[in-house]
């Protein structure tokens, strides 16, 4: 038996309800591949309507008994969860890499990252506050307690399949909510497989459900038009977060929402040059360039222009492409051909429009969805790579001369999830990050993801906060008694 296939055995592939795998209601399956090479890797339930309201029920029915767990119960399963999800790094890692491309390296440091979710929310459990004091007009007692919302249903993205899930799945649980999750038709297995732990774990059968499907909305249009589901929580784009906001609107649904993002990297003029590279990297390059909190568009001052594209580009052009579970390699593939045709006519947009190609710039031939590095500098602002998200390995370089005027075409857009800035100066660091209009702001670092803090964004990037003491509001109903003095 292969490694590849000691994997795939550890996988449940049918939909996860009641705490078991089970075909889907229909008898359907959708083929998941790997999209270094196209291979087929398994066959997965193709979850439908009968499967969504039959998840729904079986989290309806344990609800109140999950809710009433003791913190420190409902705290000792998250944990358990996370020493488990640890242990298997190594497999869930190689499953993560096979279902979406990323390199073995970064899958690595998924688990990792997406494990510490679980940890963090774990701690969380235990603190869920309230207040009690007396009225100001000494009229009475004023109790304010917390509740958990109720039914969550969770649908995430392919680009991250671990720690997507568990950014939402971690605080729903701690809070005291039961689960829905719908997964990325691309990346189902990941998801799968971490039901699986929590099933191991301890979590009570019915707490959490999984519902692969290849028809997103033939899950999702049932759950949220009933009115037992009491929240969706959304990474994605934008187009489909604002289809789903107007599908909530109709039993006014909590919403917490992740969508897309176009986030500007400044490179001010007093900046160490080599700190901006090492973080132009990381921002640019995490995941192979999928992933919402990429650097899209590179601001960097007219003086030092010249000398960060070339070294750019030399870094990426010597990275190693291919499949991403090859220990020597630097980058995998894209997701699918959909995405890579998707990368390709932004660049072929961008050099039409007069952009200077400085590295790679075309999908490489053979099997599997790969993409060279690419490096385009003095992009003009009329380029659609300006106003979209690239979500490739393609990096868009434009040039500047002053703070007032990077501010003002950083904010141009209707997107604000992440920023970066670079410099030596303290007072401009705060005085940008200020100005910009994103819900992140990195100041000398090019990755701002960490559990114990909040993340999301403003304007079309989305509603609320995933992470830090604030995720584990977004489950969480307030309450108010009103007590006799």
């Amino acid at each position: 038996m292969s490694e590849f296939d000691f994997v795939r055995a550890l996988v449940p592939t049918g939909v996860w309800i009641d705490g078991a795998a089970a075909p889907a209601s229909g008898g359907g399956t959708f083929t998941v591949t790997d999209p270094a090479t196209g291979d087929l890797l398994t066959e997965v339930a193709d979850a439908g309507r009968e499967d969504a309201l039959r998840a729904l029920d079986s989290a309806c029915r344990v609800q109140s008994a999950w809710a009433a767990t003791a913190p420190r119960e409902r705290s000792a399963i998250l944990r358990r969860a996370w020493e488990l999800l640890v242990d298997r790094t190594e497999e869930i890692a190689l499953l993560m890499t096979l279902e979406m491309g990323k390199t073995i390296a970064e899958s690595r440091g998924e688990v990792a990252y997406g494990a510490e979710f679980l940890r963090w929310f774990s701690e969380e459990a235990v603190r869920i506050g309230g207040r009690y004091t007396t009225a100001p007009a000494g009229t009475g007692r004023i109790l304010v307690t917390r509740q958990p919302v109720g039914p969550v249903l969770a649908i995430t993205p392919w680009n991250f399949p671990l720690a997507m899930g568990t950014r939402k799945i971690g605080p729903a649980l701690a809070a005291g909510c039961t689960v829905i999750a719908k997964p990325a038709e691309d990346t189902p297995l990941t998801m799968l497989a971490l039901a699986a732990i929590f099933a191991e774990a301890g979590l009570p059968a019915g707490v959490l459900s999984v519902l692969p499907g290849s028809d997103a909305a033939a899950v999702t249009a049932p759950l949220l038009a009933d009115s037992r589901l009491r929240k969706v929580t959304f990474t994605g784009s934008t187009r489909v977060g604002k289809l789903l906001l107007g599908q909530a609107a109709g039993n006014v649904l909590r919403t917490s929402m992740e969508l897309g993002g176009n986030a500007p990297f400044i490179v001010f003029e007093d900046a160490d040059l080599d700190q901006a590279l090492e973080g132009a990297m990381a921002a640019k390059m995490r995941n192979g360039g999928q992933a919402c909190t990429a650097a899209n568009r590179l601001y960097v001052h007219n003086a030092l222009r010249e000398q960060f594209a070339s070294r750019f580009a030399e870094r990426l052009a010597a990275l190693r492409v291919g499949p991403g579970y090859r220990p020597e390699v630097d980058l995998g593939p894209l997701i699918n051909e959909r995405q890579r045709a998707t990368v390709t006519a932004l660049v072929d947009d961008a050099i039409a429009s007069g952009a200077v190609l400085r590295a790679g710039g075309k999908p490489l031939d053979g099997p599997g969805c790969f993409f060279e590095p690419t490096v385009l500098d003095a992009v003009p602002r009329t380029a659609r790579m300006h106003r979209e998200e690239i979500f490739g390995p393609v990096a868009a370089i434009y040039g500047f001369d002053t703070e007032a005027e990077v501010v003002a075409a950083a904010n141009d857009t209707e997107f604000g999830l992440a920023a970066y800035v670079f410099t030596k100066d303290l007072d401009r660091a705060l005085r940008v990050s200020d100005a910009l209009e994103a819900g992140m702001v990195g100041i000398n670092r090019g990755v701002v993801s960490d559990p114990a803090a909040p993340f999301g964004g403003v304007k079309q990037s989305g509603l609320g906060s995933e992470g830090g003491s604030e995720g584990i509001h977004e489950y969480l109903d307030t309450k108010y008694v009103a007590l006799t003095r």
